[in-house]
């Protein structure tokens, strides 16, 4: 999973192009967009108020997933995608039994032939950053550099320590990426430090810049790669996507 509660810190666009990078290697990828402003789906050019199934359609029908999962058109990636819908999943699941526990049915139904599924989480704590929190083995923070970083994923961890205890034990950190890094701003570098002396064991050696090509994509439905292969954008995404799979191939 792809969290951090604080929007605008680069979870969707990491969520997007990790993806496309993982299946420019090669690896067959589900992305997950379990955010209901829907932006990693449209960001592949999936936009809200198409009709067809969707992650809300099938949420509480988990043997109808198949139905729901789309081609990108970008060899080895499919996408489920969001909806404004899953606004309303929110209250319906706060009386459901193992509320916790849909996004991990759904997902669980899912082709086992997928090397990597990526869900993109809402930017907040409520049910359904928790229900990817139960669904995901790993989690992995994207980070901007900015002043109040480090404040900012002090709940999520906090949250993570929690479902880890008492919901799903299996959870590990994949790794905190630093996103938006300017090496001109002195600012980005006094970040990078602190955040290298807080997680010493899980930062990644990849930094996402500020890039113009990376802001521009998702307007035109598609991942950096796709946009501008020669980018510093699509560089780093393509160098994260391979750090990824050696940490995912030393793990298990």
């Amino acid at each position: 999973m792809i969290a951090n509660q604080k929007g605008g810190v680069g979870k969707t666009t990491t969520a997007i192009n990790l993806a496309a990078s993982l299946a420019v290697m090669e690896k067959r990828v589900l992305l997950v967009d379990c955010d209901p402003q829907g932006n990693a789906s449209s960001g592949l050019g999936f936009y809200p108020g198409d009709k067809r199934e969707n992650i809300y359609t099938v949420l509480f029908e988990p043997k109808n997933i198949g139905k729901a999962i789309l081609p990108t058109g970008i060899p080895y990636l499919d996408i489920l995608p969001g909806t404004q819908d899953l606004v309303g999943a929110e209250i319906e699941l706060v009386d459901k039994f193992g509320r916790e526990f849909y996004l991990r049915e759904l997902i669980d139904q899912a082709d086992p032939e997928y090397d990597f599924i990526l869900i993109d989480c809402p930017p907040s704590l409520g049910l359904l950053t928790v229900n990817a929190l139960c669904a995901a083995d790993e989690l992995l923070v994207p980070l901007q550099c900015e002043y109040y970083a480090l404040e900012g994923i002090a709940q999520l961890l906090m949250t993570y320590e929690l479902v880890r205890k008492r919901l799903n034990p299996g959870l590990d950190i994949l790794g905190v990426v630093l996103t938006m890094y300017d090496s001109r701003n002195r600012l980005s570098w006094q970040v990078k430090n602190e955040v290298r002396k807080a997680f010493p064991q899980h930062l990644f050696e990849t930094i996402i810049p500020r890039n113009v090509r990376l802001s521009e994509a998702p307007s035109f439905g598609k991942p950096v790669i796709n946009y501008d292969i020669k980018s510093r954008g699509a560089e780093a995404y393509l160098a994260l996507a391979q750090e990824v799979e050696r940490s995912s191939t030393a793990g298990a």
